[in-house]
């Protein structure tokens, strides 16, 4: 489609001067370009494949957001929110735009957000076909061509283009640079399409608390009565695996809004790791890879046959799909559900100390939310290779551009006002610590999680963790109870209390710089270092 006077007007105005302008083009005419461009292959049953390494993961060291009058009291800067100023940012759009004159763009005109009152309208301008296609994939299409699409925010990813630390004031040949005065995004130096989206979701983070809307970073889905779950939780954790359950609608797999009127989706697609995925195990997305639209990132294909292998981690273990959102049969078709009833954390416990699952109440929910465990799983971030133990506040601090106590804070009063139940599942490891534990099964994670949901688990007996105080049920319908209590699995129960102690030490000594943003009951939701394991 030709670009729109309107549109190529707004590029003129970022000083672009592109030899073509492909506008709003549809996967097939995105299909041919890429594959012309030798940018990816096709792969058995229509996915394009592509790579994207060195950069394989987000590059949250390089990420930079200019600091201005208006912002700089408002944003929670520091190593996650690194700021830069006015004069850099413009220095580096200058270079970008020399590099992009009378090359080819791919622009594309969507939404980020279902809910039509808080929706932000994005363009997204790449060098590359494939993350054109990327982008149609994961924000909302408008129905029929925007006829005069303004955009909120936008986009300008030109993959090719080489930072230079030196004089750009970056950390490396990547630049991700966030522009809340100018509504403009720069992305250079790397092809991991996963940046897109998630600049945009940090804009979101920072615009929507304005509006009393609670950005997640979670996936969400909904019962027939419309009783709708949210699933916070870092990448690998599960999120994307457990919302997408044939007997509930999914509402969408990594980023909402909660309002005053409910949850809703920000995107129109899903962006789940292919790693290990099998037909049996996750029948919903394995679907996905078979149909022509879906992109698989990192993927390694056979050379005769053109069958993706999803257990090959040649390039990386982060191995993508980016798909629409209806490619998964019981997916919504509105991006939006009811005020949720009931919440859920999930964590990769790599100390094999946290339970299978344990209800929270609104204070420990505070706190876990705020404390963010989990472990960063192999390839997430560029630099990860092995499961590491770390804290990321609201469950996505990478994302998060406000102080999370206003996240918190925001979270705790919609609990309390729609009485949601609080639910910390550990989908990590049991039985010992990483590397002689395993990996709780996942047959056994679903049904914790659907009794949970079922509300089978509302008046269940449980058990205080002994360290963490957090209610360990006693039994859940299909899952041995030996399992339920982390202390059981363990061959050695003094080495457990060993390891369950220096993990409440981390949850301690990480929390210590949120004490004094919250309640004197948030605090006492904190894990004890002197506890007995005796009697768990």
């Amino acid at each position: 489609m030709k670009a729109p006077t309107h549109v190529t007007n707004h590029l003129e105005a970022l000083g672009l001067r592109p030899a073509t302008v492909h506008y709003n083009l549809t996967p097939p005419a995105l299909y041919e370009h890429a594959l012309a461009r030798t940018e990816g292959r096709l792969a058995a049953n229509g996915p394009l494949v592509t790579r994207t390494d060195p950069y394989t993961g987000r590059s949250p060291k390089d990420r930079f957001i200019v600091k201005d009058a208006r912002n700089a009291d408002s944003i929670h800067w520091g190593t996650v929110n690194q700021p830069t100023d006015a004069a850099t940012f413009e220095a580096l759009q200058a270079r970008m735009v020399d590099y992009a004159a009378q090359r080819d763009l791919f622009v594309q005109d969507l939404y980020a957000g279902w809910d039509d009152t808080y929706r932000l309208p994005v363009r997204i301008i790449t060098e590359k076909a494939w993350h054109s296609l990327f982008a149609y994939n994961m924000f909302v299409r408008p129905e029929g061509p925007p006829a005069d699409f303004e955009p909120g925010f936008t986009v300008l990813d030109l993959c090719g283009f080489t930072a230079d630390p030196a004089r750009d004031n970056t950390n490396s040949e990547a630049a991700i640079f966030v522009n809340m005065a100018d509504e403009l995004v720069l992305i250079g130096g790397t092809h991991y399409a996963g940046e897109i989206k998630k600049s945009i979701f940090s804009v979101l983070n920072y615009r929507l608390t304005e509006h009393d809307v609670l950005p997640m970073h979670c996936s969400a889905n909904k019962g027939d009565s419309d009783d709708t779950a949210v699933f916070f939780g870092l990448s690998g954790t599960g999120k994307t695996t457990l919302s997408a359950d044939a007997s509930r609608t999914l509402i969408g797999d990594d980023e909402h809004g909660w309002s005053t009127d409910g949850v809703f989706n920000f995107e129109g697609g899903c962006y789940a790791k292919m790693i290990d995925l099998t037909r049996e195990g996750e029948p919903e997305i394995y679907s996905t890879t078979e149909r022509f639209g879906t992109i698989l990132e990192n993927v390694i294909i056979d050379e005769e046959t053109r069958e993706p292998d999803f257990t090959d981690d040649a390039i990386t273990r982060n191995t993508r799909g980016s798909y629409p959102l209806h490619y998964i049969p019981n997916a919504s078709d509105t991006g939006q559900g009811g005020h949720p009833q009931t919440v859920i954390f999930l964590t990769y416990d790599a100390f094999g100390v946290l339970p299978p699952i344990a209800r929270l109440t609104p204070e420990q929910a505070m706190y876990h939310f705020l404390s963010g465990y989990t472990a960063k799983v192999a390839g997430t971030e560029r630099g990860v290779s092995a499961p590491k133990a770390t804290f990321s506040t609201c469950f996505g601090e990478p994302f998060m551009v406000r102080h999370p106590s206003v996240y918190a804070e925001m979270l705790g009063d919609r609990i309390r006002e729609h009485d949601a139940q609080c639910w910390l599942v550990n989908t990590g490891i049991t039985g010992g610590p990483y590397g002689t534990g395993h990996r709780v099964a996942l047959a056994h994670t679903r049904r914790m999680v659907d009794a949970a949901l079922r509300g089978a688990l509302d008046a269940t007996d449980t058990t205080p963790h002994p360290f963490f105080g957090v209610g360990i049920p006693h039994s859940v319908d299909g899952v041995p109870s030996d399992i339920l209590n982390p202390r059981n699995t363990w061959e050695d129960p003094a080495a457990y209390d060993d390891q369950a102690r220096t993990l409440a030490e981390m949850f301690v000594n990480n929390f210590a710089q949120y004490e004094d943003y919250v309640s004197e009951a948030v605090r006492d939701a904190a894990p004890t270092v002197q506890a007995s394991a005796v009697d768990a």
